[in-house]
């Protein structure tokens, strides 16, 4: 069992940044492939970024390419989701995700399965 903590949210101005972290206890999380999920308001949760626990290869969804940046820290048991050129369609609970790595990253798009997060709100206000 692993328990995920996310930090890091807050309301910003579009165009600023957060650097939203996830942090792993109760087990070690060096062997999981972890990722990040949004949902916002009336709208189902969606993917935002993943990387893998091996290699560190990244997967992002189309709409974050170029503006987020995934990265982890296995001896901190952490992954990071730097963000950059926020927009208001960003506004979402943002909420970290992990699990073993039994699937291809670009699964994570339609397949939501393994640990959750109680995730952490990101506000871009206009």
């Amino acid at each position: 069992q692993v328990q995920l903590v996310e930090s890091g949210g807050g309301l910003v101005q579009a165009g600023g940044s957060l650097r939203l972290s996830c942090a792993a206890s109760g087990r070690t999380f060096s062997s999981l492939d972890v990722g990040w999920y949004r949902q916002a308001p009336g709208k189902e949760r969606e993917f935002v970024a993943a990387i893998s626990w091996s290699d560190g290869r990244t997967y992002y969804a189309d709409s974050v390419k170029g503006r987020f940046t995934i990265s982890r820290d296995n001896a901190k048991n952490t992954v990071y989701l730097q963000t950059g050129s926020l927009k208001p369609a960003d506004t979402a609970i943002y909420y970290c995700n992990a699990r073993p790595p039994y699937m291809d990253l670009p699964a994570w798009d339609r397949i939501l399965t393994g640990y959750w997060g109680q995730g952490t709100q990101v506000t871009v206000s206009s």
